[in-house]
């Protein structure tokens, strides 16, 4: 399939130094390598959610849920593109765990199953193709290989979007209610209110450590310290994060980094 090569040249300009690559990265959850941090950035899901020219057809990536799925038939790639950059500009490495997919988001965290002998596997999306109509999804080595492609060559899969690293911010278009209140209100709403309550302490020092802790996970929330006086007179410092967008974006979150624990709330 070298026509992926077109597609990795016009996104690469736009996301190479937004991509890293760790060929000795240690296992994520998922089953994939894990890069450290592996929270991807709005300016990443911003390149990569672009239109895209490909054999004479335009993609047009979209923004999907989690829950999401679709049936169609899956390949798998390997050796003629280990070592080259991908469409999100990382480096291909066949024996990861990993996909192409022609619009879901970057980095979404796929299950697939293979509908002929029944096995799965989880991947992640870091790649744009197969552009064959007749094809869904197109897995690396590794990915084909636990799914039986290594000996069909092709199967029928469903595929189903069980996780984001991060999810991909979609513009909010304004429901004109009458003339006024279009013209006079804001054209674009980012809700960020929700957050997920991390720790509580008695101690402000221990809190502010939490606090210092999760800063260092990704720049995109915010860690928070906040102080409450207690029926007893005490202090109790409760550290938080802030900043996501839906109550599905803080479960992600605390899918990924483990945290099981966490109180999810808004305000």
């Amino acid at each position: 399939m070298p026509n992926r090569l077109l597609i990795g040249f016009y996104i690469l300009l736009s996301v190479l130094w937004l991509a890293g690559c760790s060929q000795n990265a240690p296992m994520g959850q998922y089953g994939f390598k894990k890069k450290e941090p592996f929270i991807t950035s709005q300016e990443r899901h911003n390149a990569t959610m672009k239109s895209y020219y490909a054999l004479g057809k335009t993609y047009s990536p979209t923004y999907i849920e989690v829950g999401d799925t679709m049936s169609g038939v899956a390949s798998w790639y390997g050796p003629d593109f280990h070592g080259k950059y991908t469409s999100s500009g990382e480096i291909y490495d066949m024996y990861d765990f990993t996909a192409a997919h022609k619009t879901w988001p970057m980095d979404t965290v796929v299950k697939i199953t293979n509908l002929d002998n029944g096995k799965t596997q989880i991947a992640r999306i870091n790649d744009r193709g197969p552009f064959k109509d007749d094809r869904i999804i197109d897995c690396s080595y590794a990915t084909g290989k636990a799914l039986g492609l290594d000996k069909t060559g092709l199967a029928n899969v469903k595929i189903e979007a069980i996780s984001f690293n991060s999810r991909p911010v979609k513009p909010i278009i304004d429901t004109q209610v009458n003339s006024n209140m279009a013209y006079n209100s804001p054209k674009r709403i980012l809700l960020d209110n929700f957050g997920i309550q991390v720790g509580a302490f008695r101690i402000e020092q221990g809190a502010l450590k939490t606090k210092d802790r999760y800063a260092s996970l990704d720049l995109k929330h915010k860690s928070v310290v906040k102080r409450f006086d207690t029926a007893d007179g005490r202090a109790l410092y409760r550290v938080f994060v802030m900043g996501f967008v839906s109550e599905d974006e803080a479960r992600n979150y605390m899918a990924y980094h483990g945290i099981t624990d966490a109180v999810i709330i808004r305000g």
